[in-house]
């Protein structure tokens, strides 16, 4: 287990050291602060800048003769931007007061 200081896991993840003493004292990227100096285990750097790669795209897998349709046409779009008007005007109907209709004297004269 070879371990590393501040400048030489800031050499080793291509950041300004400053930047790694940073990310390591908010737990961004792993390290301890033993006695006044940080500590890098190297396996736990190379972990680290794994977990920042991006996820592997599957393939797009269409079979020959087979007639695909689009899913998505009659799906009801949910969550995304709301216009600011759209938005008020729903906040208003949800807050509008429901007003009961007067009682009318049901005795005639």
């Amino acid at each position: 287990m070879k371990t590393l200081n501040l400048d030489e896991a800031a050499q080793f993840l291509k950041l300004h050291p400053e930047e790694v003493r940073r990310r390591a004292k908010a737990g961004i990227i792993p390290g301890a602060k033993v006695g006044k100096c940080w500590v890098f285990i190297e396996e736990d750097l190379a972990a680290y800048m794994r977990s920042l790669y991006a996820p592997p795209r599957q393939a797009l897998q269409v079979g020959h003769g087979e007639k695909q349709l689009c899913h998505s046409v009659n799906v009801v779009r949910r969550g995304g931007l709301v216009s600011p008007h759209q938005a008020a005007s729903e906040l208003d109907a949800l807050l509008q007061l429901k007003i009961k209709p007067k009682h009318r004297n049901s005795t005639t004269s």
